[in-house]
């Protein structure tokens, strides 16, 4: 028998309308459309992306699609994305053969949460929409919060949405502050930033502490609500409270509860996930978050050090279910570029195989290594490396399965293989069950070194029978008695970064 043929049995279930763990696809809404046009020989819109890509992604599993920078943006915005020395030399790395039109201006530089009219307008967006949702797929979009992007027409109407600085601002921090031209006169308004770094020279920094303000960017979410699934907030601690006044100096009232509670009394199943990061990530959830970003755990996955992996895995499971978990994404760097090849599909299967929304970035299945600047609307031509291909592949079989999509999933212990030896520590091995008949178990040796360990199944009904265990990770299939499993445990012996997701089943 194959050692897919019962996950290709699972696969024939149809996709379920409310998914415990769900399957995210970042996708640069203007690269795509780019490496469309180019194929196409005509400028192409939204209007213009073939059913069959679209498929494609539903076919991998996938519940959600995030279009990245759809929003209008301005000349303004633009012009500093073009004449900024770091950024261009970022630019240039990307794209040795770098010309002015591929820079088009930050897409989180917004000018109108409006669809840009290069994409199609608001129209092509709705239409698009109306195809995913025909195959299962739900549309997330992008919300700043934080701020808006230079010539936002705010600035002529609504200057108060703004924090204003002083000329002694302008002066003794150039950095932060810039003067702008108004129908009211020439008004000093600070940059976009957060407390750690100086700010981001193509947009205005939103006020609020200043009611009036909170009130009009609920009204902007509730525009955008009408136009897809959920939105990933950028940045979204900065408009804490204590965030925005050791930021700003000035204390801002919640915005969060009333923004989430205000969308979903109108539209009752909206999504929210936040970009956020300082250890705030419960603060979030307890404020209406769906999902929040989980850079903890990415960031120990880069360290390579298994004992802190294990810590963070052992939260509770309240708080994991509500983690959206990367290996990359369009601020991080490519994870074929920054994780070792032995070591990347380790920290792939403890990334995706552990609970909370699994989020995946354009470009990371075929292995590519630049990342693209969100400044950028082209992308380079890279080639794809098979051997990463192959395993999301099979890891994207795996995630389709019921017991990975709306199992329960448990931590497990691990004792030495043998007295003396120390290498069970380096293993993470977890446990997935929705039924007594679908129980997946996920074992990763986390270290650079041959790990031993044992582990017991916590499985009652597995004593007194024959089951076998077959890798759907690599081409491997074993037998075991269940008395042993749920005696001494499963032996298990990993090469160094060994990966492995045990389909256990009963022998016939």
């Amino acid at each position: 028998m194959s050692k897919h043929v019962a996950v290709r049995d699972h696969l024939s279930e149809s996709k379920m309308s409310e998914t415990r763990y769900p399957s995210l696809y970042q996708i640069n809404t203007r690269v795509w459309l780019t490496e469309l046009s180019r194929a196409l020989g005509k400028p192409a819109t939204l209007d213009d992306i073939p059913d069959s890509e679209l498929d494609q992604i539903s076919e991998m599993g996938f519940d959600w699609i995030w279009l990245l920078s759809v929003w209008q943006t301005g000349p303004d915005a633009r012009l500093v994305s073009r004449s900024h020395r770091e950024w261009r030399h970022e630019f240039e790395e990307t794209l040795p053969d770098l010309r002015e039109e591929d820079i088009a201006g930050s897409g989180f530089a917004i000018t109108s949460y409006t669809v840009h009219p290069n994409l199609g307008g608001d129209a092509a967006l709705a239409r698009l929409r109306e195809r995913l949702l025909g195959r299962g797929l739900k549309l997330m979009l992008d919300f700043v919060p934080n701020h808006m992007g230079l010539g936002h027409p705010w600035v002529e109407d609504h200057i108060e949405h703004f924090i204003q600085g002083t000329e002694n601002d302008l002066t003794s921090a150039p950095h932060n502050y810039t003067r702008v031209k108004s129908r009211g006169g020439d008004r000093i308004l600070a940059y976009g930033r957060d407390p750690y770094f100086s700010g981001w020279p193509d947009t205005l920094q939103l006020d609020y502490s200043n009611p009036k303000l909170q009130e009009a960017m609920i009204a902007e979410l509730m525009r955008i609500a009408k136009q897809c699934d959920g939105v990933r907030c950028d940045m979204a601690m900065l408009v804490l409270p204590d965030v925005f006044e050791r930021t700003w100096g000035r204390r801002a009232p919640l915005f969060w509860p009333k923004a989430t509670t205000a969308v979903r009394e109108r539209f009752q199943d909206f999504m929210f996930m936040a970009e956020v990061y300082w250890d705030l990530e419960w603060t979030l959830q307890q404020q209406g978050f769906n999902y929040t970003y989980d850079k903890r755990l990415y960031d120990r996955l880069r360290d390579g050090h298994v004992g802190p992996l294990r810590a963070h895995l052992c939260a509770a499971p309240d708080y994991q279910d509500k983690l959206a978990r990367f290996l990359e994404n369009h601020d991080e760097p490519r994870a074929a570029k920054i994780f070792p090849p032995e070591q990347y599909q380790a920290a792939a299967a403890v990334t995706f195989l552990t609970p909370g929304l699994r989020f995946f970035h354009q470009g990371q299945f075929e292995g590519r290594k630049k990342r693209i600047s969100p400044h950028l609307i082209r992308g380079p031509i890279e080639p794809i490396d098979p051997a990463i291909r192959s395993f999301y592949e099979k890891l994207m079989t795996v995630l389709r399965m019921p017991a990975v999509r709306n199992g329960r999933w448990q931590l497990l212990d691990c004792t030495p293989g043998w007295e003396g030896n120390g290498t069970h520590e380096s293993f993470l091995v977890f446990l997935w069950q929705r039924k007594q008949a679908e129980s997946l178990v996920v074992a990763v040796n986390y270290s650079p070194h041959q790990s031993q360990c044992h582990v017991r199944l916590p499985f009652a009904h597995l004593s007194g029978s024959q089951w076998q265990l077959q890798d759907q990770l690599r081409e491997a299939c074993y037998d075991w008695h269940g008395d042993d499993l749920t005696g001494k445990g499963l032996f298990l012996d990993h090469a160094p970064w060994q990966a492995s997701a045990f389909w256990l089943h009963a022998v016939d």
